[in-house]
């Protein structure tokens, strides 16, 4: 395809505002480094939540919901719908105890709460790890979702794509900072969403679907509508929605949905200028996260069944795009290709901003690991302010380019996604115990991070994979996940117990500032009372309990929403409105128990 005037005049539009919000930004942000990765610690927290929102939704999205719908149907989206539990726990248990925290990363956590050289040995790994190797994963899936729509859409080499996204987000990230980076995800997350919807009328209003009723109705879409996996196949079930549900959403570390809240959510959670900010702000970006933005991507998917009903239907209609890059992804831009004139300009813009919003994001949130739990404390104890901003800008600049490079390896996103997933699996339930059981150590995470990494490459690379989970396997496919988290969770729960605890000092000093609450910290409170230290509040179990409830009234709120739109797009008007009758008394409830939490805040 190639865009007219109009949709290069609509890109372009684009573009030039980005850019000129993130050089608008970069005189307050170069200040110090403060500025630079936090904005100063003062932004409300609306913007705070559009920030998250926008930044989970990027060029892959899209491609990832279209590969799980086509492979899977609807159901299959119970592999990231089950991180809202997560998410909600995040709200309302841990937003608060992070904005308390006053750290300058979630690295500055270890700080905190663990002390001497394996709590170092654990930040810098971290730093390193996450900052770099992980991140730069992440950026590469964005990538290579952005290399595909360049393809598809407008015919470009992957080399073109990189080079042109690349080089104006690297232009305004650096400038900009986090002040940028925030300031221009709440105008990305409009146009981005406003592109998404464009996109969904135009594919189910293609000639061949012919509209929404006849879309649902469609013998190549009827069985993919169900929001609940086929109960009769144990291994769709066991694999979409039992252990996304029972395992996957605590024992998992994925970016945006880290249990505990943790990377750019933390960040922006500690960029809010107070505690009811942050919980505020991450409640906004649940809520949007998963009840909005999730169908406008459905239809899309769905539309592309009929459309394009195989992977040979794309590779016939798509010549010029590899092997290997062909992936069911790849549906997602092809129903693009039938926009008229500006609208496909608006849609291209839309693509841009998601590709944008989540680059930036991820290389301000990198950088920030890079320079301040690493640069500045192991390579530059002495750096000045104006040293740690060069650092950050360097560093910006050095994700960029490895991550591109990296991008032009990758084949689709659903096979990204399952690695990033196995390779946390475990890790998730220290992140969320680590705030309220005194008995975990630095130890413990290293352990885990060891253990997950190792079983995970063993099971997915080696013969013993091959043997344990193959057509002759003796373990069904399913059973690899749950394996991984087993492993690694009896490994960090046994070198727990076998080293020695936290200094009492350090422990009680954690209490005394962040006043997580709770049983887990009886023994660290028992000693400080013993000692004439007693650490007054920290005890109290009360709005732990309250927040365990809110956050599961939250979860139904969100789910009660989310499935009502789905079946009002079905024509199933019954159980939409049995659905929304259900949401709003979930509402009441909820608006009385964070108002009983605030209280008691």
């Amino acid at each position: 395809m190639r865009l007219t005037a109009v949709d290069l005049w609509v890109v372009s539009c684009l573009l030039l505002v980005t850019v000129g919000l993130g050089l608008w930004s970069a005189r307050r942000s170069g200040r110090d480094s403060e500025q630079y990765f936090l904005s100063g610690r003062n932004l409300p927290w609306w913007l705070v939540g559009v920030s998250m929102v926008a930044t989970t939704f990027s060029t892959d999205t899209p491609n990832l919901v279209t590969d799980l719908v086509r492979t899977h149907g609807v159901a299959g989206n119970w592999l990231w719908w089950a991180f809202l539990l997560t998410g909600m726990l995040t709200v309302f248990l841990y937003a608060r105890l992070w904005r308390r925290s006053g750290v300058f990363t979630d690295l500055g956590f270890y700080g905190l709460r663990y002390s001497g050289p394996a709590a170092e040995f654990l930040r810098a790994f971290r730093a390193i790890y996450l900052g770099l190797l992980f991140n730069v994963f992440v950026m590469a899936i964005v990538t290579l979702a952005a290399i595909k729509v360049g393809q598809v859409l407008l015919g470009l080499s992957p080399l073109v794509t990189v080079a042109v996204g690349g080089a104006v987000t690297l232009l305004f990230s650096t400038a900009g900072g986090f002040r940028g980076v925030v300031l221009t995800d709440a105008l990305l997350f409009v146009v981005a969403m406003v592109g998404a919807v464009c996109a969904a009328w135009f594919a189910v209003h293609h000639p061949a679907v012919g509209g929404l009723s006849q879309l649902v109705a469609h013998p190549a879409v009827s069985g993919s509508l169900a929001i609940l996996p086929d109960l009769d196949d144990p291994e769709l079930w066991m694999t979409l929605l039992v252990i996304p549900l029972a395992v996957q959403w605590w024992s998992a570390w994925y970016p945006g949905s880290e249990p505990g809240g943790g990377g750019y959510v933390a960040q922006r959670m500690l960029a809010a200028r107070g505690e009811r900010d942050a919980v505020a702000a991450t409640f906004f970006f649940n809520l949007l996260h998963y009840a909005l933005r999730p169908w406008a991507w459905i239809l899309v998917a769905l539309s592309s069944l009929v459309v394009y009903p195989d992977l040979a239907s794309l590779s016939e209609a798509f010549p010029q795009v590899p092997a290997d890059k062909l992936g069911h992804d790849l549906a997602y831009p092809a129903m693009l290709t039938f926009l008229p004139p500006g609208v496909l300009g608006l849609v291209v813009a839309s693509l841009a901003a998601a590709y944008m919003s989540t680059i930036s994001t991820h290389l301000n949130w990198g950088a920030s690991y890079l320079v301040n739990d690493f640069y500045r404390r192991h390579l530059n104890p002495e750096a000045s302010e104006h040293e740690l901003v060069q650092a950050g800008r360097l560093s910006t600049a050095l994700l960029m380019v490895l991550s591109a490079v990296l991008a032009l390896s990758f084949s689709h996103a659903a096979q990204v996604f399952e690695v990033i997933l196995m390779f946390g699996a475990g890790t998730g339930l220290i992140f969320l115990l680590r705030w309220f059981w005194w008995r975990i150590n630095a130890w413990s995470e290293i352990v885990a991070m060891i253990s997950s990494g190792l079983v995970s490459l063993t099971l997915a690379f080696t013969p013993l994979g091959a043997w344990a989970f193959g057509a002759e396997g003796w373990l069904p496919a399913w059973a690899r996940y749950p394996l991984v988290v087993i492993i690694t969770t009896s490994a960090w729960l046994l070198a727990t117990w076998l080293t020695p605890p936290e200094p009492q000092a350090v422990l009680a000093e954690f209490c005394r500032r962040i006043r997580p609450g709770g049983p887990g910290w009886s023994p660290v409170l028992a000693r400080a009372a013993a000692d004439g230290e007693a650490v007054p509040g920290a005890e109290e179990s009360g709005p732990m309990a309250k927040g365990l409830l809110a956050s599961l009234v939250a979860c139904l709120l969100v789910y009660a929403l989310m499935f009502a739109t789905g079946y009002a797009l079905y024509g199933q008007a019954q159980r939409s409105v049995l659905l929304t009758v259900a949401a709003a008394a979930l509402a009441l409830w909820l608006t009385r128990l964070w108002k009983a939490l605030e209280e008691r805040s």
